[in-house]
This record gives structure tokens, C-alpha cells and sequence, in this order.
């Protein structure tokens, strides 16, 4: 059965259609949807999905328009932008490397993030918008430390995914040392934050997101081509005219934004990064980066983690960050075992 489609235009332009990556994308995309819709209608006072969607067309009573509207919705939107910034960072760092574990949990850019929110709670006991910022500047710092550090004639996968994880280490040591000069209330604080949680978001979170999203998702797809070239090797990739080190610094770039981004928005949510583009790569049986789909899926991931967490436990009581970690713990764990029977670790 074909999978691929090819769609020309009357002024000549045409345009290759995986139609089975497509229709990923919009199974993904209404699975993300659902779970949004199920997550807003869950908690202590529990709403119907049906009286969900009349209370986000407008149509909803006084009461339930305020739960609605600004206590739920801004906390699922901060999901699904997080999940989304996740996986799509998490798709381009695995393709930079080729290398199935080259993501951001792995190459320590999640704990640059962390060491940059303890410096603000632990040394200037900073307010939530501080500890937003130094978990920004953390992220980016230490993106730009491993990509000096890789350097050598050019950024190589298999030294950056070694260099990441020599800088995690030393990273997470920081973070530790800080803890434990901190004193017990700010402690407390790092510690919820350090888990990766969605509790207590707000519109605040809402827009810094939707506006690095809305520049750097279009961005990277007009360069996924050139990315795709890459993985054949850089000297195919020039011959067929593609500027490797630029494309590659460009998109690197782009996935520390978006995971530093997420990681300052909702705290260091685990293993997302690394298993939603395998995932993605699996439902596609598809080649290359999978960017669009590996975006969707990190959204549907985190929202159906959070719902699950709530429901389980109840609001507030299990932050996302532990449901994540422990199910993104068990992948990685058959991941290691399934590239050691394929002789390739």
C-alpha cells in the first residue's frame, strides 16, 4: 500500500504527502484535544466534558465560566505548549545526534535550567517570575556551553551526546551544593519545583509560551528539509546544497530555546524530550525527524500524564513531573535494551 502521495499545483509546485504521518498528526492532535477537554472538566468540582465545551464557546453559566476559564484552561494550555516545546526540542536534538538518546534530560539541559531557577530560590529567594528567568538564562547557558565544548570543526552527534552528559554531571553536583545551603523553606520550594509540576499556572505562563512557539515551530519546519538531508551524512548534505553548520546551529538553537522555555514554565518534566519522538517515529513508520508529529505527541503526553495523575490521586497531590519520569524510566530502560540487541550501544 502506497503511503506517499505527491500533490502538484496548477503554478507547477509540488509537494510530496505522507499520508500516514498525516494522519498521525491528526489522531495525535484529537487525542490531544480529548484529554485537554477531559483534564478541564477534572478536579474538586468536577464538570462535564459537554458543559466544558459550552463553557469555552461561551455559552457556559457565570460559575463555571470562571473554573473554566481561569483556573483550568490556563494550566492545560501551559501543558500542551510544555509537551509540545518538549517534543519537538526533543525530535531535533535526536536528529542533530542521531542518536536515539541525544535529548535534552540526557544532555543536561533540563538540569542547566534547574542549577539557573536554585541560583534565583536558594541565593536571592526570587518571585515566580525571577525563578521563570534564571531557569531561561540556566537552560541557554548551558546549551551554549555544550555546543563550545562539541566544537571541534564542527558539531558531531556522538561528542555532543558525551559532552552532555559530562556537563550534567557537573551541573547536577551544582544543583545538589545549592540545596544544601539553602534553608528549609526554600529547600521545600526548589524541590516541588525541581519535580516538574502544573499546578498553580497561569495566563502569565500562557503567553510566553504561545509567542516563542508561535516564532520557532514555523522556523524549524522551513528548515526540517535541510535537517533531513543531514542525517545522510554532511558531506551528501552539501553536495545537495545544504549549509550542514548553519542549519544545524540554527535548529540547536531553537531546541534550547524551546525546552528552556518549557522547562522555566512548568520545572524540569522528565523524559518527555526523550520518548515522544520515538514514539511518534514508531506510529509514522516514517524516516527522517518526524518534527510535526513528535510535537503532537509531547502534547497529548504530558496532558493524558496530567489527567492521570488527578485522577489517580486527586488535584494538586501528584505533580505531572513523577508520572512522567516513572513511565519515561520503564521506555528508556527498554529502549537501552532494545539498542544493545541491535549492537548499536
Amino acid at each position: 500500500m502506497k503511503t506517499n502521495r505527491v500533490i502538484r499545483t496548477p503554478g507547477g509546485l509540488s509537494l510530496r504527502l505522507d499520508v500516514r504521518a498525516v494522519t498521525v498528526v491528526v489522531l495525535l492532535l484529537l487525542a490531544a484535544l480529548a484529554a485537554s477537554v477531559v483534564l478541564i472538566g477534572t478536579g474538586d468540582f468536577p464538570i462535564s466534558a459537554s458543559d466544558v465545551v459550552k463553557n469555552l464557546l461561551g455559552n457556559g453559566n457565570a460559575g463555571q465560566e470562571f473554573i473554566v476559564n481561569e483556573l483550568r484552561l490556563p494550566r492545560v494550555l501551559v501543558g500542551l505548549l510544555v509537551g509540545a516545546s518538549l517534543g519537538l526540542g526533543g525530535a531535533l536534538f535526536q536528529a542533530v545526534t542521531r542518536n536515539p538518546l541525544g535529548s535534552p534530560d540526557v544532555l543536561g539541559l533540563g538540569q542547566g535550567a534547574t542549577a539557573g531557577a536554585l541560583v534565583m530560590i536558594v541565593l536571592f529567594s526570587g518571585s515566580a517570575a525571577q525563578v521563570t528567568v534564571g531557569a531561561l538564562v540556566g537552560g541557554l547557558v548551558t546549551g551554549l556551553a555544550i555546543y563550545l565544548l562539541a566544537w571541534k570543526q564542527g558539531v558531531h552527534g556522538y561528542r555532543l551526546v558525551l559532552v552532555g552528559i559530562g556537563v550534567s554531571a557537573i551541573v547536577t553536583a551544582i544543583n545538589g551544593y545549592l540545596l544544601t545551603v539553602s534553608d528549609i523553606v526554600d529547600a521545600a520550594r526548589a524541590v516541588v519545583w525541581m519535580t516538574g509540576s502544573l499546578g498553580g499556572r497561569d495566563w502569565d505562563q500562557v503567553w510566553p509560551l504561545l509567542g516563542l512557539c508561535a516564532v520557532l515551530v514555523p522556523l524549524v519546519l522551513a528548515n526540517a528539509r535541510g535537517l533531513r538531508m543531514t542525517e545522510m551524512g554532511d558531506d551528501v548534505a552539501n553536495a545537495l546544497g545544504v549549509r550542514v553548520e548553519r542549519v544545524r546551529a540554527l535548529l540547536m538553537v531553537a531546541a534550547v530555546l524551546l525546552t528552556a522555555t518549557a522547562t522555566a514554565a512548568a520545572g524540569p518534566v522528565s523524559f518527555v524530550a526523550l520518548t515522544a519522538p520515538q514514539l511518534a517515529r514508531r506510529l509514522t513508520r516514517s524516516p527522517g525527524p518526524n518534527l510535526l508529529p513528535s510535537l503532537c505527541m509531547g502534547a497529548a503526553l504530558l496532558v493524558t500524564a496530567d489527567w492521570a495523575s488527578q485522577r489517580a490521586f486527586g488535584a494538586d497531590q501528584l505533580p505531572v513531573g513523577v508520572i512522567t519520569g516513572v513511565l519515561g524510566g520503564v521506555y528508556l530502560l527498554w529502549l537501552l535494551v532494545t539498542e544493545r540487541r541491535a549492537g548499536r550501544i
